[in-house]
């Protein structure tokens, strides 16, 4: 099949079904026969060779070939209202993936991850940031193509996604001013402190890595956003226990100083996927990243200024 052979009328009226969810209501506002209306789905469908809907009791519920089917009409329709302008601009059609990352991963890391594919003429980036939990069910939803996290998906996906693990950075303790002989646990002692929130995995492991040697820590904010955390680091006279890869730049720069890196503690980086029939192409080559390209981290001994 080729795009010759699909009828932009029928999926016009697809698209008005689909985003209306009924096929009597969307028949009484194009002011079309319902038995009509479902016929031109139905010639769709043929052209297409998959079914867009499915009956759930009274109602119609998009198949995965649907939720795509909507997915690229609204993009037709969008470019179409939009024609005058996309000439004007010398525009021209392109590829959109569209990536989700959890509000509180490191923009770093995120910045690396897409930067092999800013170059391309061809393609169109949408990324949007949000909660873990609600970019799981756009992704399954097919409002976006991959999720970006610092964490793993839970047993109750086991089977709708695809998680794996792309990249691991340690975790250091960081901070403004260089510090002549750090050791752990007693330069510790009465020390401010920037920590991540107490539902991430790092804070967990680290205050029972302080607890299994009897150091109380002294802290002076709990962060769970990273961009957050590195103003503070940098701002302040506190240490901040956060990924290197947060503080890339300001490690480079001599701005923050690596005082100590916290042995076998780890933020893990995960791209998560939703198992697909129809999987966008260039997945396959955002994920084939080398784990040390991603990260682009951990500046040379020299150039990281780290005391002791």
């Amino acid at each position: 099949m080729n795009v010759e052979q699909i009828n932009f009328h029928h999926l016009r009226y697809f698209w008005a079904v689909a985003k209306e969810g009924n096929l009597t209501r969307t028949a009484a506002r194009l002011r079309v026969a319902q038995s009509a209306l479902s016929s031109q789905i139905q010639q769709l469908e043929g052209e297409l060779g998959e079914a867009l809907f499915q009956r759930q009791g009274r109602r119609l519920v998009l198949t995965e070939a649907g939720q795509i089917a909507l997915a690229y009409a609204e993009e037709i329709f969008a470019t179409g209202s939009q024609l005058l302008s996309t000439l004007e601009h010398g525009r021209h059609p392109d590829q959109t993936l569209r990536i989700g990352a959890v509000a509180t991963l490191s923009r770093n890391f995120q910045e690396s991850f897409v930067r092999p594919l800013l170059g391309r003429a061809d393609l169109r980036l949408r990324l949007e940031s949000g909660v873990f939990a609600d970019l799981l069910l756009r992704l399954e939803g097919h409002a976006i193509d991959l999720v970006l996290a610092n964490r793993p998906t839970g047993r109750e996906w086991s089977g709708r996604l695809r998680c794996r693990r792309i990249a691991r950075q340690p975790v250091s303790v960081v901070g403004s001013r260089r510090l002549r002989g750090f050791r752990f646990p007693r330069s510790l002692v009465d020390v401010p402190m920037i920590l991540p929130g107490r539902e991430s995995d790092i804070r967990s492991e680290f205050d029972a890595l302080c607890e299994q040697v009897g150091v109380k820590l002294r802290v002076l904010a709990e962060v769970d956003d990273m961009a957050t955390m590195r103003l503070l680091a940098r701002d302040t006279q506190a240490l901040a226990l956060v990924p290197s890869v947060v503080v890339r730049d300001e490690l480079r720069e001599g701005v923050l100083y690596e005082h100590w890196v916290v042995p076998a503690l780890f933020e893990t980086f995960y791209a998560i996927t939703a198992e697909r029939r129809f999987q966008h192409p260039l997945l396959k080559t955002v994920l084939a990243q080398e784990e040390q390209d991603l990260l682009e981290a951990r500046p040379k001994r020299r150039g990281s200024k780290r005391s002791g």
